[in-house]
């Protein structure tokens, strides 16, 4: 018995829906669409069952905030994102957002669908099949890649400033953070911007946290609440702050150990770090500037 089991709707929700998710592909498929004016008039309807414009004559301020023009995203205030870019994505960004606090977002069947539609018109590369559940944040969406069956749960953090990769089947479990930027201990506003990828097959728990550079191996896991500050190596289990290898899966079917080989995740490219601030452009080693604390201090 498959531990999935498959749910349906109403013919008529999924007659809906088709044709809804259809015209929103078609729409994002044209380059002369202008996305601030469809995300609007898609909020106004599913908010207000009314026209963006009727929508303005009679409550202006209600209006105005569906409008992505008329709202800023954190990403906005950073030297580090490409403007040009962001721009682009950032009416998707707003639309999955608030759709996410509507019951169209809600629903899993719907939800996951409308992400599943938003998801290669705003990500840097998708594969098939992905898999988003509601209230996940993006630095800036457009430096995320995904593989193929890739499934985020509720509430995920992917800062993806400086790059995410998560390879086939990768799963996030809920309130789980994947960072790929880091911050001078001795001065904030200088940034760093390292590349995070996560092999083939891994699985991050229930409220870890990933820190930026750091690439996870194939068929590795990491434990709930750990926090991953260097690389982990294929198949093993990593717990606790700072993350540590505890445990390591058996996978005497796995080809790649059995002939001594890279796994795929090892032969992935890594760009190198890059300055988000230009007025820190000076790359450092890790620890520069700091030493351990004396005793009694």
């Amino acid at each position: 018995m498959p531990w999935l089991l498959p749910r349906q709707v109403t013919p008529e929700a999924e007659r809906e829906l088709d044709r809804f998710l259809g015209e929103l592909a078609e729409r994002l498929s044209d380059p002369a669409t202008d996305r601030n004016a469809l995300v609007r008039e898609i909020l106004a309807q599913v908010l207000y069952a009314s026209s963006f414009d009727e929508l303005a004559e009679r409550a202006p301020l209600a209006a105005l905030a569906l409008d992505p023009a008329n709202v800023t995203f954190e990403a906005e205030y950073y030297a580090a994102t490409d403007q040009e870019k962001f721009q682009r994505v950032k009416p998707l960004l707003w639309l999955w957002k608030s759709l996410d606090l509507t019951p169209l977002g809600q629903s899993i069947h719907s939800g996951v669908r409308i992400r599943a539609t938003l998801a290669p018109f705003i990500f840097k590369r998708v594969g098939k099949n992905p898999k988003f559940f509601q209230n996940v944040e993006f630095s800036v969406g457009y430096n995320l890649e995904l593989g193929d069956d890739v499934v985020v749960h509720r509430h995920v953090l992917l800062d993806d400033i400086g790059g995410i990769t998560l390879m086939d089947r990768v799963s996030i479990a809920d309130y789980a953070n994947i960072y790929s930027h880091t911050h001078d201990v001795r001065e904030q506003a200088d940034v760093t911007l390292k590349h995070t990828l996560l092999g083939t097959g891994v699985r991050i728990t229930y409220h870890a946290t990933v820190l930026a550079g750091v690439k996870i191996g194939d068929d590795a896991m990491v434990a709930t609440m750990a926090v991953v500050t260097r690389d982990v190596p294929p198949h093993a289990i990593v717990m606790g702050v700072p993350a540590r290898v505890t445990r390591v899966k058996e996978r005497p079917d796995c080809p790649y150990c059995a002939r001594g080989e890279p796994h795929p995740a090892d032969r992935v490219p890594r760009p190198p770090h890059r300055k988000g601030n230009p007025d820190f452009p000076e790359l450092r080693p890790p620890g520069f500037g700091v030493r351990l604390a004396k005793p009694g201090e």
